[in-house]
């Protein structure tokens, strides 16, 4: 039977090991599966660590090349069938990949994303219909009356308004936890590996849809987040935000407001 593929790419990432432990207990005894971690470039004690669970097959990089490079590296050349992308920071059941990949067989879509949760049970709002630079200035910048001010903004942003009984075809989902067709997947060359951090999932979406190709959104399927916001911590990944941001709008048009 053909296995599904699991990419994770990974950087000294401290939350690997708990997705890890969870892949072992809830998805990697049904023997369907496959995960392959890409390293970029960790240090040498973290590498002998992921090395040490069984299951996974250790991809060793010398230097860090950036999200969309890594899983490229993994799915351009794999012979599966299905794959998800999974961040190193995600908690899973099989239950719930279960269900992403019986509604990708039903509806022949490019991708499914699924609902994705806080560790409290809260909902991420991560699905777009449009990204405008003023959106990315309300959620870095809190500023009480602005938000008062654009909650109906943010909310529509955000998509809070998607429904939570039923599936919905959406134009953008989130790479921290995508179920993609491979080939469909090959057929649009992957990831822009441009985009070292953050937009690429955007990027990939849009082109996905350029191809004719849809993506499903199920909220019946859900996975826990641990998200660390590092955009909104570190200099440095606030730095490479914005350098995405500007590949993001110079290659899909600005649109800032």
């Amino acid at each position: 039977m053909d296995k599904i593929l699991i990419s994770i790419v990974t950087y000294n990432s401290k939350d690997i090991f708990q997705t890890l432990d969870r892949l072992a207990a809830e998805v990697i005894p049904s023997g369907d599966f496959q995960v392959v971690v890409y390293d970029n470039g960790s240090e040498a004690e973290y590498r002998q660590k992921i090395a040490s669970y069984p299951f996974v097959t250790l991809l060793a990089a010398e230097q860090n090349q950036g999200f969309g490079y890594g899983h490229n590296q993994v799915l351009l050349p794999a012979k599966n069938r299905y794959a998800i992308i999974c961040n190193p920071d995600i908690l899973v059941t099989k239950a719930d990949v279960d269900v992403m990949i019986a509604k990708m067989k039903q509806q022949e879509v490019a991708a499914v994303c699924p609902k994705v949760l806080n560790l409290d049970g809260s909902t991420q709002h991560l699905v777009r219909h449009r990204l405008a630079v003023f959106d990315y200035f309300l959620r870095f910048v809190s500023i009480r009356f602005l938000n008062r001010l654009f909650d109906k903004r943010l909310a529509d942003f955000e998509c809070r308004d998607l429904p939570t009984d039923r599936d919905s075809f959406i134009k953008m989902g989130s790479g921290c936890f995508m179920l993609v067709d491979v080939a469909k997947f090959k057929a649009i060359d992957g990831f822009d590996e441009r985009f070292f951090m953050y937009f690429e999932d955007n990027d990939l979406c849009l082109r996905f849809g350029k191809a004719g190709e849809q993506i499903l959104y199920t909220p019946e399927a859900q996975v826990t987040h641990l998200y660390g916001k590092g955009a909104h911590k570190s200099f440095r990944l606030f730095r490479i935000f914005i350098q995405s941001m500007g590949k993001f709008f110079s290659k899909w048009g600005w649109r800032f407001f």
